[in-house]
């Protein structure tokens, strides 16, 4: 096929591509070069111009993909499609359809304002997958329609004509009536649907019963069509067959399709048929092979095909035991002469596929039949179908049903998490790696629906794996590349010519100690080993790197051989395909245990002779490791055969970027929570796993729902309250009138409705349901006198002044409820803010319950930390884990040993006040000396001395003297900054002041109750724990950090209530998960109660570097993007206060419901113009700079010099004009783009006062969820758009900027992506020159609407000789003292996963191009 060639990026296109190429563009302008409604299609256009080009390239995928980019389908396709359209027009339809899938672009929303000619296209493309007169490829591209449709159930319109090809009415196929009702007697309610059915059919017309017969037989003509291609072994039917089988895993993975369709499967005795095939036979065929496990897989999968259910491994064991004892029964009763021996064995005996062959080996081929029949196994098939019912098939049969099967914990339990350069060369892994969306794949995908929380961890697990090995692979492959191996000669081994700082070359590494096997394994407990690392030749920065190698950081030792064929250096991607052709001749894993000096001593602290960090340069270092103890007994028997000792040839030990060597920890964590079945909330079970009603986890569905809720300062005032609930009556409770001030508790409360008057119906379809009269929900305020702690001003408490709009107060309440809350945050909406409050409610409204802050970067959870720091929330229940405490801005600090010492400095404080208090009393002692003296003081003088003072101040006699008079602690809180109790405050005044002093009081005794197990714990490590799992109740964590600790967590006893999630659009599924599995299950549950989920779906999706994996497999689905798709009510934040009005409309096309906050229509820098520019946005037209646009220096490594220049041009002049370095930010699309910037920046901007560096260079993804003033965008690409086809990456670009964005770009490019029209609508209305405004300065008082003069730059060589001239102008100013030099600026922000390139390093991005995108390179 002409499409499976790999297309790879570089590759220029050929002479006769671009032939083809400017006939399709030919073909567009002249019969399609506008949108329509309507269109008169002509079919010799469709046949001639269109089909027969296209096979005559056999379809190939390229010209598919220029076609779908000229907007064949929106523009020509579909307006003219008729239900007289050919063929040939509807399998166009369908060709185009599949490539928009394969792009991630929208794909059904063309057809959604004619549901009625689409349900006329699906049944014609139906019939044709029938139609076995077509060719095998154009049958494959048909069958990848019908996948895409069937991944696409979230969708209305395809799920209509999707759910009755899948539906119970297909049971009409079974072998024999008694194979249905025995279905029908295990399950009642299946007998109900099929009744239902039968009666919807009979109450049809005859066109429906025809077009109801065409989808009870579709899917089983299909499959016996596809048995009868098992035969063929042509290459086009092979890749037809996998792809079947890929879409039989789609439909077998998926509850709502697998109900029916299973049952249809296992009767037709498929996977059988399919394992006897010639296809199967052929070891050649692997990725079919692959593709039919991954099948049984999924058939197998122990789960209720109707309720759903999960079995667990005892229930599978007794299922397979029932099947046994029913083959036993059988052959005991029918052929007792033969099979006694079978019917008398136990089960462990005849499950094994050899037993029982061996058994049946003595039936003749009529028994054989026989026993099938008398086992309801199908032996009977139409002839098309070429089944042949021999001795073969019939074995097979009863083997496939009854032999052992493994469950899926078992595969996980078989799959290491530490590869072997076997694991990285397997070649499913390869394959994957060389995906160009031509062939099937033999990996699950993560899609709508799980079967099973442990199938949703299966999957992960078998792709997280995955993808890791493959970016395992890539990393390995460069470094030996890197290290330029060569033959010594003379014996001398390898050697290396070049250098790699992550590498080192080592003598082999020496065995230690190989520990006996625990109970139960066959492997060494653990295998250590020491390997001796010479430092003599590195420098001073590599050395400190590899000292800093810690316990626990896993290290590969490699064993490197020179290789002729070795290929150049391409950024870590091959075309290699074994490990061989690359030098890599083993591969064994590591764990540190610990690095020693040439003295013994651990490196965790400097050496005793060092002094400042300087010291004698070190020599050697001793690395102790635990090897991989299964790899270990894999290596010492082949030793035993005679084969050579792999740890003998180890000459290379590695090292990783420790973000990126968390793997082995992520795996085993979904690895165990795999075997261990936990179970999810009953609450949260069914939405999670995609079934049930979307709203069933939302706080009005749940039976424990909050009556009432205090909202505390959630309201600034009544106005406010009465603007949050615009379309409910506020009502206050009881006898208080209007107007009242906050707190506010808030009960929602709905009327009872009457119907409205109708004609009475005996019988009414559920759509009919009478209409409700439209009552307005009333909610019932009431308030209370919040109480003080204390006369000093660190008792008052901190207020929240954000005046929340209604949805983001819809949002608070709905988080501050129990249940499932998803929050969709456009760009600049404070959906952060409201997190914070949530936060805020819960902490004070539950005291008991604990809550877990998530996310993905360490940069957001220490924004959302820190404004939780500014609420009123005691400190010491705070807590943040992992390495990105250290970035907090606070002087503080919140890990939990900074929490630890804190709660001691605290008891220090807390006990001198334990000494005033004991000074007010005149006691004599030391009640200060610790927390048990203080506590014992508490219950003896302080305890009574409150309990005398309320005896006789709630005496009705007792009057504003006599209370004032007998307060016991007058000497105390003499220190207050005013007297305690005003001089003519009335009595209720007095007691609530000296209530507030009782709680000021009471709250140092109760702190110093909850310090004192830290005063008792000698351990450090046991303070620590201790804090976490008792005292702590808001604590916050990556998803790395969860995913890596999970184990540890859990084995503490650590439990919490509530989950917050911040960026959770940003976090792959799993990364979603492993938070809330944190903790043991309680009473056969996790003890969650929320799950709020914070997040934007419509911005930049989890970073998957493989195609396979983001495509294919769709791993770059996040759980918030999945719940969005299945319909679960959201809320979204509808006003930004973030940008301009004017900016915000550059992405409100996204967001249509997106309004301004006031303070962006009021405050002076949003309605002052952007000082010596003409506009506050503008799309720069960058023409070709000294010939060339973009380049491409390694492969997906894209840069743009003339862009660059114009980058840095535009900074310098701002900085000449006055703006902060620090407001300016420079963003760009590609890894490259950012390099050669920052070179630009450095050759002319670092070491000038003049103007400094930028607040940040940085690429578009690593800054979504920042902002600045001023963006500089670089787009980079100049032959096609790139990844920015991908309108969320857009989205995340052009809404970076608060006042100013200036982009720089090729604009006949991009103007011409439909994709991007309407991004880039707004400007390019505007001039393509950039257009500067003279005699302004930062900043400036002109307003944004006042027209100017404006002077264009032609160029980046005019806009460079305009700054040049300037900043001559300016040094002479500086020269004659008429100015000074701006102040010393922000440097470059440094992304903290980045490695420093000039050690050689080549570096990995989320913004290389990503495979789907080469295509395009070749399409301009």
């Amino acid at each position: 096929m002409a499409e499976t060639h790999d297309l790879g990026a570089g590759e220029p296109p050929k002479r006769e591509e671009v032939d083809v190429e400017s006939h399709w563009i030919k073909l567009a302008r002249k019969h399609w070069p506008k949108p329509a409604k309507t269109k008169k299609v002509k079919s010799e256009v469709i046949k001639k111009g269109i089909w027969d080009a296209l096979a005559d390239e056999d379809f190939s995928f390229r010209s598919l993909l220029l076609l779908e980019n000229l907007q064949l389908l929106e523009n020509y396709l579909w307006p003219g499609y008729t239900e007289d359209s050919t063929n040939h027009h509807v399998l166009l339809i369908a060709f185009i359809v599949t490539v928009k899938s394969r792009e991630n672009l929208a794909t059904w929303n063309v057809f959604a304002d004619d549901s009625g000619r689409f349900a006329s296209l699906f049944r014609r493309v139906l019939s044709m997958s029938l139609d076995t007169s077509q060719s095998a490829n154009i049958r494959t591209l048909v069958l990848s329609f019908l996948i895409n449709a069937f991944q696409s159930l979230d969708n209305g319109l395809v799920r209509k004509e999707c759910a009755p090809l899948v539906s119970i009415s297909i049971w009409h196929n079974l072998a024999s009536e008694s194979s249905r009702e025995r279905r029908f007697e295990a399950h009642g309610q299946l007998k109900r649907a099929w009744r239902a059915s039968t009666k919807r059919y009979e109450a049809a017309d005859e066109e429906t019963q025809a077009k109801m017969r065409f989808e009870r037989a579709w899917l089983y003509t299909l499959l016996l069509d596809f048995v009868s291609c098992l035969h063929e072994k042509s290459s086009d039917n092979v890749v037809y067959c996998e792809r079947f089988l890929e879409f039989l895993s789609d439909l077998a993975s998926q509850l709502p399709t697998r109900r029916y369709v299973n049952t249809l499967v296992q009767d037709l005795n498929l996977l059988a048929l399919i394992r006897i095939s010639p296809l199967f036979k052929i070891l050649d065929n692997g990725l079919f092979r692959d593709l039919f496990a991954l099948f049984r897989h999924f058939v197998n999968f122990p789960i209720d095909d109707n309720t759903g259910i999960q079995h667990t491994r005892t229930q599978s064991y007794e299922r397979h035991h029932d099947d046994l004892a029913r083959l036993q029964r059988t052959s005991l009763k029918h052929f007792k002469e033969k099979l006694t021996i079978l019917a008398l064995s136990n089960y462990g005996a005849i499950d094994q596929r050899s037993e029982l062959e061996g058994h049946l080996k003595q039936l003749t081929d009529g028994e054989l039949e026989e026993l099938c029949k008398h086992l309801c196994f199908r032996t009977a098939y139409p002839s098309a179908a070429g089944v042949q019912v021999n001795r073969e098939f019939l074995m097979e049969v009863l083997l496939s049903a009854h032999e052992k099967r493994k469950t899926f914990q078992d595969s996980i339990c078989d799959l290491n998490s530490t590869p072997t350069e076997a694991d990285l060369y397997e070649p499913s892994l390869l394959r994957n790696e060389t995906y160009n969306g031509s062939r099937s794949l033999a990996i699950p995908k993560i899609n709508l629906q799980y079967l099973s929380v442990g199938d949703f961890l299966w999957r992960s697990f078998i792709l997280y794996r995955c993808e890791q090995f493959f970016e395992m692979r890539r990393y390995l492959e460069d470094i030996v590349t890197r290290l330029q191996p060569r033959e010594g000669g003379s014996g001398s081994g390898v050697l290396f010519d070049g250098f790699s700082r992550m590498a080192l070359p080592i003598s082999k590494p020496g065995i230690l100690e190989a520990a006996p096997a625990r109970v139960g394994h066959d492997q060494p407990a653990y295998v250590n080993s020491e390997i001796v690392l010479n430092f003599n030749k590195l420098a001073d920065s590599v050395r400190a790197e590899w000292d800093m190698l810690r316990q626990d950081d896993v290290i590969y030792l490699l064993a490197i051989q020179p290789s002729d064929d070795a290929r150049k250096l391409t950024n870590g991607h091959s075309s290699q395909s074994n490990a061989h052709a690359s030098g890599l001749l083993a591969l064994r894993t590591a764990e540190v245990v610990q690095l020693l000096d040439e003295n013994g001593r651990s490196i965790r602290e400097p050496p005793p002779d060092q002094v400042n960090g300087y010291g004698r340069r070190p020599r050697l270092r001793r690395l102790i490791v635990n090897l991989d103890p299964a790899a270990f007994r894999a290596d010492s028997e082949s030793k035993d055969r005679g084969k050579p000792d792999v740890y003998e040839t180890i000459n290379v030990i590695v090292r990783r970027n420790k973000r990126e060597n968390n793997f082995k920890k992520v795996l085993e964590t979904i690895q165990s929570l795999a075997l261990s079945d936990i179970p999810m909330p009953a609450w949260l079970q069914e939405v999670f796993l995609g079934y049930g009603d979307p709203a069933s986890a939302t706080y009005p569905r749940l039976s424990n729902r909050l009556k009432a809720v205090d909202f505390r300062d959630t309201f600034i005032d009544w106005e406010h309250l009465v603007q949050s609930f615009p379309s409910k009556i506020v009502v206050p409770e009881g006898r208080q009138s209007k107007g009242f001030g906050p707190p506010y508790v808030l009960e929602a409360s709905i009327p009872s409705s009457t119907p409205a008057v109708q004609k009475p119906s005996k019988k009414r379809r559920r759509d009919d349901a009478e209409p409700m009269q439209q009552i307005l929900e009333s909610v019932k305020v009431s308030t209370y006198h919040p109480s003080i702690s204390g006369p000093y001003p660190s008792d008052v408490p901190k207020l929240n002044h954000v005046r929340f709009t209604p949805l983001q107060i819809e949002a608070i309440a709905s988080g501050t409820q129990p249940g499932l809350t998803v929050i969709v945050g456009p760009p600049g909406t404070g959906k952060t803010d409201v997190a914070t409050q949530i936060i805020n409610n819960i902490y004070h409204d539950f005291p008991s319950q604990r809550t877990l802050l998530i996310a993905h970067s360490n940069q957001a959870l220490n924004q959302l930390f820190q404004k939780i720091m500014n609420l009123d929330i005691d400190g010491r229940h705070l807590l943040r884990l992992g390495q990105g405490e250290g970035d907090l801005e606070t002087g503080e600090s919140y890990s939990k040993h900074g929490r630890v010492e804190s709660f001691l400095e605290n008891r220090a404080h807390l006990l001198a006040e334990v000494d005033r208090l004991a000074a007010n009393f005149g006691a004599p002692g030391a009640h200060g000396n610790s927390c048990e003296t203080a506590g014992y003081f508490n219950s003896v003088y302080v305890s009574p001395a409150w309990s005398k003072f309320w005896d006789m101040a709630d005496a009705d006699e007792s009057g504003v003297a006599d209370i004032t008079a007998s307060f016991p602690f007058h000497h105390y809180f003499q220190n207050a900054p005013q007297p305690i109790f005003p001089f003519d405050a009335p009595k209720d005044a007095i007691l609530y002041i000296a209530k507030g002093c009782e709680r000021h009081i009471s709250k140092i005794f109760t702190d110093l109750e909850d310090i004192q197990p830290f005063e008792i714990l000698r351990n450090n490590r046991d303070k620590t724990n201790y804090l976490m799992i008792k005292e702590a109740r808001i604590i916050a964590m990556t998803t790395t950090h969860a995913a890596m600790r999970r184990q540890e967590i859990t084995d503490l006893g650590f439990h919490y209530d509530n989950v917050i999630m911040e960026e959770a659009a940003q976090i792959t599924e799993i990364e979603n998960f492993i938070p809330l599995a944190l903790q043991s299950p309680k009473d056969g549950e996790l003890p969650l109660q929320r799950v709020v989920l914070c997040g934007d779906h419509l911005q930049s999706s989890p970073i998957i570097q493989n195609m396979a994996f983001r495509q294919f497999a769709n791993l770059e689905q996040s759980l918030f993007l999945r719940l969005v798709r299945l319909g679960v009510p959201t809320i979204s934040l509808d006003h930004q206060g973030r940008a301009r009005p004017s900016m915000a409309d550059l992405y409100k096309w996204r967001y249509p419901d997106l309004k301004n906050l006031p303070n962006v229509l009021t405050e002076p820098e949003y309605l002052r113009a952007n000082a010596g520019f003409r506009y506050e946005y503008q799309f720069v037209d960058v023409p070709s700079y000294k010939g060339a646009g973009e380049s491409q220096p390694t492969a997906h490594y894209f840069q743009n010099l003339g862009e660059a220049e114009y980058a840095v041009a535009i900074y310098q002049y701002m900085r000449l004009l006055g703006y902060p370095a620090s407001k300016i930010s420079i963003l760009t699309t590609y890894a490259g783009q950012r390099a050669l910037i920052r070179d630009v920046l450095g050759h002319r901007c670092a070491s000038n006062r003049l103007f400094g560096l930028p607040r940040i260079v940085t690429t578009v993804d690593k800054y979504q969820g920042e902002q600045n003033d001023y963006i500089i965008l670089s787009l980079t690409r100049t032959h096609s758009p790139g990844y920015l086809r991908d309108i969320r990456r857009l989205t995340v670009a052009l809404s970076r900027a608060r006042l100013g964005l200036y982009i720089l770009g090729r604009r006949s490019v991009f103007q011409s992506t439909p994709e991007l029209a309407q991004a880039f609508h707004l400007p390019l209305q505007r001039p393509e020159k950039l257009v500067l405004t003279t005699g302004e300065v930062f900043p400036t008082q002109r307003l944004l609407d006042t027209e100017v003069e404006g002077t264009e730059m032609v160029g980046v060589e005019h806009l460079g000789q305009y700054v040049f001239e300037m900043t001559g102008a300016k040094v002479e100013m500086l020269k004659r003292g008429e100015t000074a030099l701006p102040p010393q600026d922000a440097n470059i922000a440094v992304e903290e996963d980045e490695m420093d390139r000039d050690g050689g390093e080549v570096e990995v991005d989320a913004e290389e191009e990503p495979e789907e995108f080469e295509e395009l390179d070749k399409i301009s």
